[in-house]
């Protein structure tokens, strides 16, 4: 820019209007800050649940492994940081480090219980190896059918998907081997661990206590607040194991409003993010006159330069602009706004706040909308949102427009309703009387080359100075362009003396098609509108959909097109992918578990973790949109990962003759602490995405709220679902081994 200002005249002024760059770089700096305040969350979690610094430190040191090696793998597959794969990193920051902490708990509680740290180590790691390892892999698999997916989206979340398994499939590696030799050489064992469980912690040294100062009173304070939270948990635990039908019951419950919700919830898309930027499109009525176009256009530029919020503006009309847009009486805005930590509204506020006014000024459509983060197919139209009409016969489909926008305008929850059919624009036929003209010598070539001279304009010459070049323009003078019967005026040289147009040709004044749009091979028109605020998508497409098809006549065809067909296309792909995902999930523990049935029980959580995301989006007035779709399927492996640490230990403990009852119970309470522990930290690691901070944190916010509002209410239920589910399956598991016919080997066997 330096170099250019330098070269240009010093009547030129050359400055940046907008550059999306700044945008980009705000939201990469914010989302650093929100990696960094996750970190210090998870940190944080580790600390108040174990209260000793190298056993914060050890688990914590798997966070930049984990990263750095998914840095080096994205490098080799071309990857960028950009906000997807950014977005990946932070959530996967309350994932890398709970495999660490579930191995560092684990050893950790032989070292409680009197082991040195290496040989707790040896032991603590050889007992949750194989859960960390069926942990990290259905965790893992969760994301595999979104590799899949197909599409612009398919595009979108594939590199998403590849960096969080990546760093899932790291942090486990770094897991069972990093975490177990870091707790072998520097975990030391607790000093004071007995006095925080004596007498329920309310007889404490003195001595003890002024040593160790604050760190020691927050050790104390925090372990008895744990142990009351145990012995709750214990209790209630109890209650559930005796009314096991009340807990099945209450879970068939939650399954139940779990369907009706995903039915209820409003469904969206690609959310809008606020770029700075408003996207306008102005139209006024056809056969409109260039000069009233920019009259009406210098009218709408001004009422937004009268707003604070906006920095700059281009105002184009006519020329390539209105071709991109579909006809001459077409004009395009591009408002550049202050950035968003300097305003007090939104993009979707600002519009909504200038629509009134817009409203107000005569011979001008004004339509604004905030402009799509992402455009996905369709045309360059008025409104974000498309469908499109075709039909060989054009009166036929002329009028289904026509009838279709008109109940369309109705259906609530839209706006700036428009169409791209405009075939009322004046027009002057000139037929060329050619028997006529070839007797007097001119040929059509002539006449349409003449009208090309007088109403073009023609470039007939350059002038050339030192430091720039003017075109010289051929036109007839401005007064005769705007009246047709200066047509009578254009004489035209033959073989004799020049004769007018009157002569040669009859002109006749009528109104027909602007322009004729095709899609396809055939006729084609567009019904474009908008989402008033707080519309659902899903729901607004739906309506669309039910008036087309009962309006549509034998020989008109519609679809929606672009972002519409592409929103119509991915919510049953979604649908399809949320169940896919859950089925890889049952395989890959099934053959981990070399069961039918465990899995099953591992999975009886997903219901309430769904309810509990579809839940959150209703109570925060947000629609379920591909952002919170991603959310949901990554509570699929969340929401297993508590109930494996639950049935691995009570498998263990089966093998060792204990009840399935009692197998359970014991490991519901000895993985307590994990379990909330790695909630904790995946929770804390969603609630910045959550909070929505930073630029476009709106778009991210439904993901962060999805895995929030799923954790909180499926912790409160798989705490009592999983150990009442698993003996029951139990029970189902003794029944068909009695119903199943006994070989002769183990007939052998069993006499032997």
């Amino acid at each position: 820019m330096p170099q250019f200002r330098a070269e240009l005249p010093t009547s030129v002024h050359m400055d940046v209007l907008y550059d999306r760059s700044d945008t980009i770089r705000e939201s990469y700096r914010d989302v650093q800050f929100t990696m960094a305040m996750t970190l210090a969350l998870v940190i944080m979690v580790i600390f108040v649940f174990l209260r000793n610094v190298w056993a914060t430190v050890i688990p914590s040191l798997a966070l930049p492994f984990s990263i750095i090696g998914t840095f080096a793998v994205m490098y080799l597959l071309g990857y960028s940081l950009d906000n997807l794969s950014m977005m990946a990193l932070i959530l996967s920051v309350g994932f890398v480090v709970d495999d660490a902490i579930v191995m560092l708990e684990n050893i950790y509680r032989h070292v409680e219980m009197g082991e040195d740290p290496l040989s707790a180590s040896l032991i603590g790691s050889r007992e949750i190896g194989f859960t960390i390892v069926s942990m990290t892999l259905s965790l893992a698999a969760v994301f595999i059918p979104v590799l899949f997916m197909g599409g612009v989206l398919g595009r979108l979340f594939r590199e998403f998907s590849v960096t969080i398994c990546v760093a899932i499939l790291i942090s486990g590696i770094v897991s069972v081997t990093l975490t177990p030799m870091l707790c072998s050489r520097f975990l030391k064992r607790p000093k004071h661990r007995h006095a925080a469980h004596d007498a329920d912690g309310h007889s404490l040294p003195g001595g003890e206590m002024e040593r160790a100062g604050f760190i020691y009173r927050l050790e104390v304070v925090s372990e008895r607040y744990f142990q009351a939270m145990l012995r709750g948990y214990e209790r209630t635990l109890q209650v559930a194991m005796r009314h096991r039908g009340v807990t099945i019951t209450a879970a068939a419950l939650v399954l139940v409003l779990t369907v009706v919700l995903f039915v209820v919830v409003p469904k969206g898309f690609i959310p809008d993010q606020d770029t700075d930027q408003i996207a306008v499109t102005t139209e006024a009525a056809q056969g409109t006159s260039y000069d009233n176009l920019v009259r009406y256009q210098r009218q709408v530029s001004d009422v937004f330069r009268r707003n604070g919020n906006v920095v700059a503006l281009v105002s184009t009309i006519g020329g390539s602009a209105a071709n991109n847009l579909g006809g001459p009486n077409l004009g395009q805005i591009v408002v550049t706004l202050k950035p968003r930590d300097e305003r007090n509204q939104s993009v979707s506020q600002i519009i909504e706040s200038l629509r009134p006014q817009m409203d107000a000024l005569p011979g001008m459509r004004v339509f604004m909308q905030n402009p799509p983060t992402i455009r996905i197919g369709g045309q360059v139209s008025k409104s974000p949102y498309q469908y499109t009409m075709q039909s060989a016969d054009n009166q036929q489909l002329y009028a289904t427009v026509r009838a279709v926008q008109k109940q369309i305008e109705s259906v609530p929850g839209i706006q700036d309703v428009t169409s791209d059919l405009e075939i009322t624009s004046p027009q002057v036929n000139v037929v060329i009387d050619r028997d006529k003209a070839a007797a007097l010598g001119v040929t059509a070539s002539q006449i349409e080359n003449s009208f090309y001279d007088a109403y073009g304009p023609r470039w007939v010459s350059t002038i050339y100075a030192p430091v720039n070049e003017y075109k010289v323009l051929l036109e007839l003078a401005p007064q005769f362009q705007a009246d047709p019967g200066a047509l009578s005026m254009l004489y035209f040289k033959g073989s004799g003396p020049a004769v007018p147009l009157d002569t040669l040709a009859s002109v006749r004044q009528q109104v027909g098609p602007q322009t004729v749009n095709h899609y396809g091979q055939l006729t084609a028109a567009t019904i474009s509108f908008g989402l008033a605020p707080g519309a659902a998508l899903g729901s607004v497409l739906g309506d669309v959909k039910q008036i087309a098809d009962a309006a549509l006549p034998d020989g008109v065809s519609g679809q929606f097109v672009g972002a519409a067909e592409a929103f119509t296309g991915a919510l049953s792909n979604l649908a399809i992918l949320l169940v896919i995902a859950v089925l890889v999930v049952y395989i890959v523990l099934g053959i981990l578990y070399e069961s039918y049935i465990h899995p099953l029980t591992i999975l009886s959580g997903l219901p309430s973790a769904a309810f509990g995301a579809l839940i959150t989006l209703l109570l925060f007035h947000m629609d379920l949109n591909i952002y919170a779709f991603v959310g949901m399927i990554m509570l699929i492996g969340i929401v297993e990962k508590n109930a494996i640490m639950q049935i691995d230990f009570a498998l263990e403990a089966e093998r060792r003759g204990m009840s399935s009852e009692e197998a359970i119970y014991q490991g519901c309470l000895i993985r307590f602490r994990p379990i909330m522990m790695t909630t904790m930290a995946a929770l804390l690691g969603a609630v910045p995405i959550a909070v929505g901070y930073g630029a476009g944190g709106e778009a991210r916010q439904p993901l962060g709220l999805v895995v929030v509002g799923g954790l909180l209410f499926s912790q409160l239920v798989t705490l009592y679902l999983t150990p009442v589910v698993f003996t029951y399956m139990a029970q189902l598991q003794r029944w068909l081994q009695t119903r199943r016919p006994v070989s002769d080997s183990e007939a052998i066997a069993t006499v032997d």
